[in-house]
């Protein structure tokens, strides 16, 4: 059987292959769902546009569900253009996310990752 995980990120196409390469090699996993919108991490952690919210959380449930995730990652990376802000604040905002991801209650271990200006993969402490 398939193992998957879930990764929550920025919809930047210079994140998604080190992400999943990083997630793949980490975990052991052979697919990683990729639920995508511009500057994610903010968007979870500011709890403000509710429509977007539920989408994502509906998103993360598919993939925890039907195909069995057991690893959600939120991350966040260097030159965002959805989220232009440095890299403290959206660690912070990686931090607030997996608060709010753990608080749905899907039994799934919730980190946070950081993509660094050379497009390397960092986990959040």
């Amino acid at each position: 059987m398939s193992k998957f995980t879930t990764s929550i990120n920025c919809m930047d196409g210079r994140v998604q292959i080190p992400i999943i390469e990083y997630i793949v090699d980490k975990y052991q996993v052979d697919y990683v769902d990729m639920i995508t919108r511009p500057g994610a991490n903010k968007i979870l952690a500011e709890h403000k546009d509710k429509f977007t919210l539920e989408s994502i959380k509906k998103s993360v449930e598919i993939s925890v569900n039907r195909h069995g995730s057991k690893l959600v990652a939120i991350s966040g990376h260097y030159d965002c253009a959805g989220n232009p802000v440095d890299k403290e604040e959206q660690v912070k905002q990686i931090k607030i996310a997996i608060g709010l991801v753990k608080t749905w209650h899907l039994n799934v271990k919730v980190i946070g990752l950081w993509v660094n200006q050379d497009w390397q993969v960092e986990e959040v402490k």
